[in-house]
């Protein structure tokens, strides 16, 4: 279960961060809200491909950090074992993104 998403420096953003509870959530919005650019930032959290231009203008890197609840992912905490990047049944994931190239941290 996603726990928390921060975005820094992503498309229009320019610090975002969310912290979700257990239980469930609604994200709800009018169009053009930023509720695709949270979706986005997710899926570059783990793993989409980034375009340069996503990183907001004036800005030299965007900065996207998701952190996941494994606790009910037995199959995912196993993987995560076996390539040594969970810790405390929590795997973040911080990809990067500056003009011109990216980068992915695992902690």
């Amino acid at each position: 279960m996603l726990t928390q998403l921060s975005i820094s420096n992503f498309a229009i953003v320019d610090q975002l961060d969310l912290d979700i509870e257990s239980g469930m959530t609604v994200i709800t919005g009018e169009t053009g809200a930023g509720k695709s650019i949270m979706l986005d930032a997710l899926g570059l959290a783990t793993g989409d491909r980034a375009d340069p231009e996503c990183v907001r203008t004036g800005a030299d890197r965007a900065e996207i950090h998701a952190c996941f609840d494994l606790n009910h992912c037995p199959d995912a905490i196993k993987w995560l074992e076996n390539k040594e990047l969970l810790s405390d049944n929590e795997c973040n994931f911080t990809p990067g993104h500056n003009k011109g190239r990216s980068f992915q941290s695992l902690y």
